[in-house]
């Protein structure tokens, strides 16, 4: 199993590690293939529209792939695309090779996530899930300052090839590693598309999925903003931020495995728990953050709040969609890039309307808030669909590879 989830992981470092890192190179980009930054740019919204808008389907067209062939698909996929990127000859063909990179994205993601809960005993799928989604906390805090830094100093193309190699690395752990013996999920087995889409229709599901994309917008909204927020407002030197930016890192890796450790036990205590910390934390930080002291703190436990909602909401989205849950945690994954979207979207606006850097801290708190009562709505339905002498939240645990989720709601 440890092996098992260090191979999806490092998958998942890798795409998270492409969306990125390109962000830090637009420069060097830009100036290689004779283009305005801006145009440059967009290389970052060609490459989440693909994850966003193509994922999903990906996701629904595979759906009756045996899931170990279909995961090494999706990364030879990945492999090609940034390969391409590497010898990219001009601006568009960068752009169709990070689209294409992109396709792999959101379904790799869903299917490693679906994977460790299938693969974990019942009472450690939170768990098994918050490994996954480490693979996103180094990307941040290593992956994409790593490949900036080498960009900068051996050419963009370099850091690509790197991610190339490691991609490749990531094929070999997984064709040695992961159980060929894997049943496809419950859904895909039926056959039905239409009853696989099906699954989209139910409310609470919907409800959830909402409440990603603001949870994940709460995170966002602040985030996008804390360079100006710490140098601005906690009067902290540019210097300063950088480590500063590890505190936060630190503390999105600790985050990560206490929001997976909350989820063991039951889901939706687990999100209520997450989700309150949010909304307390960004309010705090609002009051700390003309406190230099105070202010390093607060963001310390920003990283570890912020990072804790990702396994959180990924077990919830498990627990929801029993029928057809890869597909839903694909679109969950889309709903995590649109609140990335929203996040920076709303921030900036704030700040636009003369409110100030401090103001993204509140406007991320209401956010998170938001989020909270839309599962507290999914959680309700949850009850209200229970048949009568039931426990909603007391399921049995299933045989090992079972695909439907024991984990309580």
């Amino acid at each position: 199993m440890p092996l098992v989830l260090f191979a999806l992981m490092l998958g998942v470092f890798c795409v998270g590690t492409a969306e990125i890192v390109i962000s830090g190179l637009l420069p060097q980009v830009a100036g290689d293939l004779a283009v305005s930054v801006p145009t440059a740019g967009l290389l970052v919204t060609g490459y989440a529209l693909g994850v966003t808008v193509v994922g999903p389907f990906v996701t629904l067209l595979t759906g009756r792939w045996p899931r170990k062939r279909l995961v090494l698909v999706l990364m030879g996929v990945f492999v090609l695309g940034n390969l391409a990127a590497v010898f990219a000859p001009d601006y568009g063909t960068l752009m169709a090779a990070r689209v294409f990179t992109s396709l792999s994205h959101g379904t790799f993601v869903a299917v490693a996530f679906s994977l460790a809960a299938q693969l974990s005993a019942a009472d450690r799928q939170g768990s098994a899930m918050a490994k996954i989604s480490l693979g996103f906390n180094l990307a941040n805090a290593l992956g994409g300052p790593l490949g900036t830094l080498l960009g900068q100093h051996l050419g963009w193309r370099s850091t690509f090839g790197a991610i190339v190699a490691i991609g490749v690395v990531t094929i070999g752990l997984i064709a040695v590693f992961v159980p060929s013996a894997l049943p496809r999920p419950e859904g895909a087995a039926a056959g039905a598309v239409r009853g696989e889409l099906g699954v989209l229709s139910q409310r609470n599901l919907q409800l959830t999925v909402v409440a990603t994309v603001l949870a994940q917008g709460a995170v966002f909204t602040a985030s996008t903003y804390v360079v100006p927020l710490l140098t601005d407002v906690s009067r902290f030197s540019t210097g300063a931020v950088s480590v500063l930016l590890v505190v936060y890192g630190v503390g999105a890796v600790i985050g990560n495995f206490v929001g997976g450790r909350l989820a063991d036990g039951h889901v939706v205590r687990g999100i209520t728990i997450v989700l309150s910390a949010l909304v307390v934390v960004l309010a705090v930080f609002w009051v700390t953050s003309t406190v230099p002291a105070l202010s390093v703190i607060t963001l310390f436990a920003f990283g570890a709040v912020g990072f804790s909602i990702i396994p959180s909401l990924q077990a919830r989205i498990q627990a929801v969609a029993l029928a057809a849950p890869t597909l839903a945690l694909s679109v969950n994954v889309s709903a995590f890039n649109l609140g990335n979207g929203l996040g920076a979207w709303l921030g900036g606006a704030v700040m636009d309307r003369g409110f100030g850097v401090r103001a993204v801290t509140l406007t991320g708190s209401a956010a998170a808030a938001l989020s909270l009562a839309f599962i507290a709505l999914s959680s309700r339905m949850d009850r209200r669909s229970t048949a009568p002498g039931i426990a909603g939240d007391e399921t049995a645990a299933p045989a090992v590879g079972s695909e439907v989720p024991s984990m309580e709601r």
